[in-house]
């Protein structure tokens, strides 16, 4: 029997994001969104205007809170554990990253079409797009993929989509690019062994 890959990458993602808050917790409030935009979180005219363009990666990493940071790091590893151990690391950070990119984009996109200025940061982009992905692959594994049922996975896409757009400060247009952008990439990206019946594992 095949052993399956552990989930180095959720657990190096995890590890990193929290550094990176208890870093930026020694300087000061990262509920500041002033502080947090001298950091890296995402600004429409910083980026524009000023070609910041790191801004849409490194806002991935930042998280306004410990509250923000423990929501997001417990989806993370829920999300992840599963969905790395079943496509490999490679296809894993890939759809995380792009993902995330992705929704931070179209969040961007939206806002300057609005002729709105926001502050914004947070993993959660990339982690829809974890969820997105989960989604195709459960699909894909005939509505079953271990614990993992479809209509499980569709009450969770559900809940979250809900939650965000129910609560004040929510990029949501960041969750639904990742999402999208997450169940397009895991449909390009992975593929099920059709002879046996058991899961090609992609390191």
């Amino acid at each position: 029997m095949k052993k399956r890959p552990e989930a180095v990458c959720t657990t190096g993602l995890i590890v990193i994001n929290v550094a990176v808050f208890l870093i930026l917790s020694l300087f000061g409030q990262t509920e500041d969104a002033y502080f947090m935009l001298r950091h890296g979180a995402m600004y429409e005219p910083l980026v524009i205007e000023m070609h910041q363009y790191y801004r849409i990666i490194t806002s991935i990493f930042l998280h306004f809170g410990i509250q923000h940071l423990l929501n997001n790091m417990v989806m993370l590893g829920a999300l992840g554990w599963n969905l790395e151990r079943e496509i490999g690391k490679i296809r894993f950070l890939v759809i995380y990253f792009v993902s995330g990119i992705a929704g931070n984009i179209l969040s961007m996109y939206l806002n300057i079409i609005r002729d709105e200025q926001v502050v914004s940061a947070g993993a959660s982009g990339a982690i829809f797009g974890l969820m997105g992905a989960l989604v195709y692959v459960v699909i894909a594994n005939r509505g079953r993929l271990g614990r993992l049922s479809g209509r499980g996975m569709l009450i969770l896409v559900i809940l979250s989509l809900y939650f965000g757009l129910t609560s004040s400060g929510v990029d949501n247009w960041a969750h639904i690019g990742g999402l999208v952008f997450g169940f397009i990439l895991a449909v390009l990206l992975y593929r099920r062994k059709k002879s046996s019946g058991e899961t090609t594992y992609f390191r």
